[in-house]
């Protein structure tokens, strides 16, 4: 893998690093009533829906806009104005589904775990079963303001159990963690273009069960976040309702491809895991202890704690690794001060064995003795 400009390595949640190819996708202007482009929208949501094994139950609704624009078309769309949502909550994309019902006058039960800990199987199965108001239930496959995997299999497991509609937040897991709709029943999930699939920011999609989409007309509460309209209006002539990211897509399909020559899911899995093997054994190596245990812990994002060592400086540990080449991500948590270094996106081990090199060079210009947290 060669990096053939001087962008810097993005360890981000997204954003992520991209390709030259990708890139290179994106140097044409298409119509968007265009032969090709259409037939390009066509096999990007063909492919989205075999990467989860959906094409006989599902279709793939795209919207512009970054993955939080998905996730609110597709609450909107999905949960009718009587419904009631459950929400499973261990970090802010929890929160933000449940601000987003806010906006549109939803209903929703929160069931809340800490940020380090996943949600509480016996109690949404409690829940499901004493409240038969819930209509669906609301989960983030992997929550990158910690890193935490949740057991999405088991929640889609009890949610079926009690014959709910299950909604998936997996913007952060698509494209790298298992998601077999055969084995993992879902109504709805959401993801990006800019995430596990190595694309570029500005267009979200939902795949959806389409007997359960058919019957949400008239649900939405905005018409640009309409996606029962997106699907009725892009099924009938294949274009979008309303001007379309041609060189979002186009880059997004070009991606696609060095995906399935990679190998698909099981091979991107591989590759983020191993990035995140060099990673947190680094880190570890410096003193630095990982938010969570490495059995919680998705080959996405790691959250590691923040040092206690008097010399060291977030904002200036930030700017230096910066000016090396390689940008980090500041913490998001409430538990604990931290930071997070991402694992996903065109990286490798190369890159990832950069940026410990140079982290070890920036802790030793600052003074930085030691990486461990307060006791």
């Amino acid at each position: 893998m060669t990096k053939t400009v001087k962008d810097p390595w993005l360890l981000t949640p997204g954003p992520l690093t991209t390709s030259a190819r990708t890139k290179e996708a994106m140097l044409h202007d298409w119509g968007s009533r265009d032969v090709q482009f259409i037939e390009t929208n066509k096999r990007v949501r063909e492919r989205l829906l075999a990467i989860a094994g959906a094409e006989a139950t599902h279709v793939c609704v795209p919207l512009q806009g970054s993955g939080t624009f998905a996730v609110e078309a597709t609450l909107g769309t999905m949960i009718a104005k009587n419904g009631t949502a459950l929400i499973l909550i261990n970090g802010a994309y929890g929160h933000r589904m449940a601000k987003i019902l806010d906006y549109a006058g939803r209903r929703y039960e929160i069931l809340e775990t800490p940020e380090d800990t996943p949600p509480d199987l016996d109690a949404l199965g409690a829940a499901l079963k004493t409240d038969p108001g819930i209509s669906h239930v609301l989960a983030v496959y992997c929550e990158t303001t910690s890193g935490i995997l949740n057991p999405i299999a088991d929640i889609a497991r009890i949610t079926a159990e009690h014959d709910r509609s299950l909604l998936i937040d997996a913007m952060s897991a698509f494209g790298a963690l298992p998601m077999d709709a055969k084995n993992i029943p879902f109504d709805a999930l959401m993801a990006s273009s800019n995430k596990c699939l190595e694309g570029v920011p500005g267009m979200g999609f939902a795949l959806i069960r389409q007997s359960a989409l058919e019957k949400c007309q008239g649900n939405a509460h905005a018409l640009s976040l309409d996606l029962y309209d997106q699907w009725t209006a892009m099924d009938k002539n294949g274009q979008w309702r309303f001007t379309p990211p041609t060189h979002v897509i186009a880059a997004f399909d070009a991606a696609i491809d060095q995906f399935e020559a990679e190998g698909g899911v099981s091979a991107r899995h591989t590759r983020y895991s191993n990035n995140g093997k060099i990673l947190i054994d680094g880190m570890r190596a410096l003193g630095f202890e990982t938010l969570l245990p490495d059995d919680l812990q998705a080959p996405i994002i790691v959250t590691f704690k923040m040092p206690a060592d008097k010399a060291f400086d977030f904002q200036a540990f930030y700017d230096a690794l910066g000016r090396k080449g390689y940008v980090i991500y500041p913490g998001k948590l409430t538990v604990a001060p931290s930071f997070r270094i991402g694992c996903i996106g065109h990286l490798d081990e190369t890159v990832m064995t950069g940026a410990l090199d140079a982290i070890r060079q920036t802790l030793k210009d600052m003074g930085v003795t030691s990486g461990a947290p307060e006791i």
